[in-house]
């Protein structure tokens, strides 16, 4: 079974935490699209600390993602103190 959104998003703390999902999202799913990094100020904050920063990440092929694929995006996002979100 897939989902069929194309793009997953991973919103975490900081710039560092988003280094590390990409990072390890490269050597868990080889066949991945180099994820994107994305600053995302929140609503309404002026505070460059109130920022979070997002994973982009393409589906690795046609189907979209897989079952398997989205528990290890929630996994990591969780492990570093963020979530995922479908684009």
């Amino acid at each position: 079974m897939t989902a069929n959104h194309s793009r997953q998003l991973l919103v975490l703390p900081d710039r560092d935490c988003a280094e590390e999902a990409a990072e390890r999202l490269s050597g868990e799913l080889p066949g991945l699209a180099r994820p994107e990094l994305v600053r995302d100020a929140l609503a309404g904050e002026d505070d460059a600390e109130d920022a979070q920063w997002l994973v982009v990440l393409e589906a690795p092929g046609a189907d979209g993602w897989s079952a398997e694929q989205l528990v290890l995006l929630d996994g990591i996002a969780a492990g570093l103190d963020g979530w995922r979100e479908e684009d």
